[in-house]
C-alpha cells in the first residue's frame, strides 16, 4: 500500500458537480492498493497515518498527530500511485490491485481509521471520476509505502 498524506486546512471531493465529502483541519490521504497488499499493510499504514506527527505544537514544531489536534481525515482511492513509468510514456498500472478486490482493502482501511478516530473520517467515492480540492497547509506532503516501511 502506498499513500500520499497531505496536511490540509481544508479539502473536499466532488463527483460531477456535487460535493460529496469535505473536511477542515486534518489530513487528505490518497490511497493506492497494490497486488501483494495484506491486512498487515492496512494495520501498519493506519497506525502510521494516525500517529504521524506533522502538526505544529505551541512552539511551532511539528510534534502533534491528527489525533492530537482532533483533526479529520479524508481518504481518496488513487490507483495511479502505483504507476510504473520506466518504459515509454504511458504509465503501467500492472501492480495496482483491480476493482472488487481493492474495494475490500479500501473499506478495511476506512474501517480501521474510523475505529481509531470515530466520526472524523470521510471518504471519496471508490472508482468514481472525482474532483479533489485542497489547501495544503505548510505545504506538508509525505509519501508512505507499507512495503518499504518508509
Amino acid at each position: 500500500m502506498r499513500v500520499v498524506v497531505q496536511r490540509v486546512s481544508k479539502a473536499s471531493v466532488s463527483v460531477g458537480n456535487k460535493k460529496t465529502s469535505s473536511i477542515s483541519n486534518g489530513l487528505l490521504v490518497f490511497l493506492g492498493i497494490e497486488i501483494n497488499d495484506s491486512e498487515k499493510d492496512i494495520l501498519w499504514l493506519t497506525n502510521k497515518v494516525t500517529s504521524l506527527r506533522i502538526f505544529s505544537d505551541n512552539k511551532g514544531v511539528m510534534n502533534k498527530s491528527v489525533m492530537d489536534i482532533d483533526g479529520e481525515i479524508l481518504v481518496v482511492s488513487q490507483f495511479t500511485l502505483h504507476a510504473k513509468t520506466k518504459k515509454g510514456n504511458r504509465p503501467s498500472y500492472i501492480k495496482a490491485l483491480k476493482g472488487q478486490e481493492s474495494i475490500f482493502f479500501y473499506d478495511k482501511f476506512l474501517e480501521l481509521l474510523i475505529s481509531k478516530m470515530g466520526e472524523k473520517v470521510f471518504s471519496g467515492h471508490f472508482g468514481a471520476d472525482m474532483q479533489v480540492e485542497l489547501i495544503n497547509d505548510g505545504p506538508v506532503t509525505i509519501l508512505i509505502d507499507s512495503k518499504n516501511k518508509e
